[in-house]
């Protein structure tokens, strides 16, 4: 394996929290319920407290797989409304991380998609490495929106863990832009 990463955190919590704006029927906790299910698999990258051995054969496989990704959406339906529409959006969430992890991980790194029945590793021919031009562009892009989305919607991701907080950093862009 050449590199020890995966996709950016910061862009798949961004990709969640640009895609929980798209749907109009998603108050505060569910936009914030999307970050959480568009990073949630990369909390196994936690098992590089264990160090790099366990790191390269848990990341990526324990929580990049169909069992988390329907237990995850299932438990964050539950305390969204509306709770179909809410499944749906955070299980394709889930498999967009997947699918951005196969693009921009580098070789090596595939997804055991049907752990614990199936220790498979499905990889994809046409990837880049984790440095690369393209992860940085996905970055890039994922900032942007997310400063548009600021001025457009006013809020930040930060509107549904720190509401107070939120409201000043939107008040001070604004403020900010009007003064230009």
């Amino acid at each position: 394996m050449e590199n020890p990463c995966s996709v950016h955190v910061p862009t798949h919590i961004l990709s969640g929290w640009i895609c929980g704006n798209v749907i109009p029927a998603f108050g505060p906790r569910e936009r914030f319920f999307c970050m959480i299910a568009a990073s949630a698999p990369d909390l196994d990258g936690l098992s590089l407290l264990g160090g790099w051995e366990m790191y390269y054969e848990i990341h990526h496989v324990l929580l990049h797989n169909l069992a988390f990704a329907v237990a995850l959406a299932t438990l964050l339906a539950f305390f969204s409304r509306p709770r179909v529409v809410a499944w749906i959006v955070y299980f394709a969430l889930l498999h967009l991380h997947f699918l951005l992890d196969l693009l921009g991980s580098g070789s090596g790194w595939g997804v055991e998609y049907f752990r614990p029945f199936s220790a498979v590793s499905w990889e994809i021919p046409f990837h880049w490495e984790f440095l690369s031009w393209q992860n940085y562009t996905a970055a890039f892009v994922t900032i942007a929106l997310s400063f548009g989305l600021i001025y457009w919607k006013k809020r930040t991701i930060l509107e549904y863990p720190m509401p107070r907080l939120d409201a000043e950093i939107v008040s001070a862009l604004l403020r900010r832009r009007h003064h230009r």
